[in-house]
């Protein structure tokens, strides 16, 4: 009953940080809100949760990890791949490196192998976190796109250093040599079950839905299974179910575009994982700071081990940490670029060099968030020997202040050094857009004319059936009109025309709606049949707001 109330407890803040997300001001991210929330409930519910760190990694990550493989962008990422591998393989390594040694040099109470786990961890960006900021902040779409690249891929290898990391305090015992056998098996071994999980299981349900027909919830239910299944399997044969879950994710990005699921799975489907995406993040940072008062106890005392009594000194050491961390992020993201232009200036080619702001906004963009947060508290409790994890608690309150501190950062710094800042060119993604949309509209009508023709011959001659192409050959020849308008000179007027037309469909949506809600309300229709008529005008005018 216990366990109960609290997890209702932490979705009741969730959706209590969701209103507040609303009303506070736009310059406050989502992220920052849900640890005041946790703070609040630390001070006032005096409820501690008891967390289990295989149970909670086990529960966070693989749907957190598989949902940004499937929703990346795959243009932006493999048009700069280069970009985002520098980012996410040899950024993490040097800072693995770099914070791990000043960590230890800092903090020697923190043995090194552990302050080497603290680094890697504090390693991978969080997308999520940086996406909050975005929505209030104009971030160029490119400059997104690399960070949700370099973050998708750096979870993975940061998590996966922070394994060796854990597994060398755990045993006392290291060997490069082993470890890049085993790195070997733990990516290769985990991406091709990760593949293979999810084509798998989605052929699976291809060939059940084609033979027996399709079921909605349970589409979206083998769904929510294939992250789960897919890191099980991988850590059943001691490869890494993180790249499992991942690769998982980004297969699932390719298969759903066979388009064979209903598109009421798919809409269904869609808003189920949103949801599961907000409770899972929402409720870790809620956590990570209901449950921070008892752990900065803790980590006072092992900074007391350091000689200094004064618990201000654990607010020096995140500083030092956060500041540690946005320069070897600057100094690799600015080395990095010069290599890039160097390189193309080699082949010929001429590129614009990036404003430095762009440079400064990448570095200060780079902000922790649930990954590490999921990742630091899955740290041991006990050594092999039975012994207690060294500075354990002091580890997760350090990952704890940067977290906060990178969002705070990123909130404040972002928005002077984009404004006005200029990206480099990209495609002309609005023109393709409308080209696609006039290609499909075109597809549509002869996909009618051609079915007319099949018809029986009875048919065929119903006016009825006529008029439907021609109503339906009208509609798409117009919007096929609309498209062709943007390329000319009376874009304004199509825009405003669109915005009009957009309106008046909404009011009459909406009276619709109105309209079938007071039938029921008057018993005059069944339940059933009313949320059956609102649904297909939810899905209308769901088509007509997105335009």
């Amino acid at each position: 009953m216990e366990t109960i109330t609290t997890t209702l407890l932490l979705l009741m803040a969730v959706v209590a940080s969701g209103g507040l997300a609303r009303v506070l001001p736009q310059a406050i991210p989502l992220p920052l809100i849900q640890i005041a929330i946790g703070f609040l409930i630390a001070g006032v519910a005096d409820r501690g949760i008891t967390l289990d760190p295989d149970m909670f990694f086990l529960l966070f990550l693989p749907p957190l990890l598989f949902l940004d493989g499937w929703r990346i962008q795959k243009q932006g990422l493999f048009r700069d791949i280069g970009t985002i591998i520098e980012m996410a393989l040899g950024l993490v390594i040097f800072t693995v490196l770099g914070i791990g040694l000043l960590v230890h040099w800092m903090i020697p109470a923190i043995p090194l192998s552990v302050a080497f786990a603290l680094a890697a961890i504090l390693s991978p960006t969080d997308p999520v976190a940086v996406s909050a900021i975005a929505t209030r902040v104009n971030v160029p779409r490119r400059l997104m796109h690399i960070l949700e690249g370099e973050s998708l891929l750096n979870d993975a290898s940061g998590l996966v250093c922070m394994r060796f990391a854990v597994a060398a305090t755990l045993t006392g015992v290291f060997s490069m040599a082993e470890a890049s056998v085993t790195f070997l098996w733990l990516a290769g071994a985990g991406i091709a079950i990760g593949i293979a999980v999810t084509w798998t299981m989605t052929l699976a349900k291809d060939w059940f839905s084609r033979r027996y027909g399709e079921d909605t919830g349970s589409q979206i239910l083998v769904s929510l299974l294939m992250p789960f299944v897919a890191y099980l399997a991988a850590e059943h044969v001691e490869a890494s179910g993180i790249l499992a879950a991942v690769a998982a994710g980004m297969t699932m990005s390719y298969t759903e575009q066979t388009g064979r699921a209903l598109a009421t799975t798919r809409i269904r489907r869609n808003a189920v994982w949103d949801m599961l995406q907000f409770a899972l993040n929402g409720i870790m940072f809620v956590v990570l700071c209901e449950q921070l008062p008892k752990i900065a106890a803790s980590a006072a005392e092992v900074v007391a081990e350091t000689g200094h009594l004064d618990p201000a000194w654990m607010a020096v050491y995140i500083l030092v940490i956060n500041l540690a961390l946005l320069t070897l992020r600057f100094v690799w993201v600015w080395v990095s670029l010069r290599f890039t232009l160097y390189r193309a200036s080699q082949r010929g080619e001429a590129r614009a060099r990036p404003d430095w702001r762009l440079v400064a906004a990448t570095s200060v963009a780079g902000a922790r968030g649930a990954i590490t947060l999921a990742g630091i508290l899955t740290l041991p409790l006990l050594l092999n020997d039975g012994n207690p994890f060294p500075a354990r608690d002091l580890v997760i309150f350090l990952a704890a202040g940067a977290i906060i501190i990178s969002l705070l950062v990123a909130s404040l710094a972002l928005p002077p050094l984009l404004k006005n800042a200029e990206m480099p060119a990209e495609p002309h993604d609005l023109r393709r857009e409308d080209a696609i949309r006039a290609e499909a509209a075109e597809a549509a009508i002869l996909a009618a004319q051609e079915r007319q023709k099949k018809l029986p011959e009875s048919a065929a001659d119903d006016d009825l059936y006529a008029h439907a192409v021609a109503r339906l050959t009208d509609y798409y020849r117009e919007r096929i009109a609309g498209y062709a308008a943007k390329e000319g000179v009376e874009v304004d007027r199509h825009k405003r025309a669109q915005a009009a037309e957009r309106e008046i469909w909404l009011a009459a949506l909406a009276a619709e709606r109105n309209t079938i809600y007071a039938a029921a309300r008057r018993n005059r229709i069944s339940d059933d049949l009313a949320r059956k008529l609102v649904s297909e005008v939810d899905l209308l005018e769901s088509r007509v707001a997105a335009g």
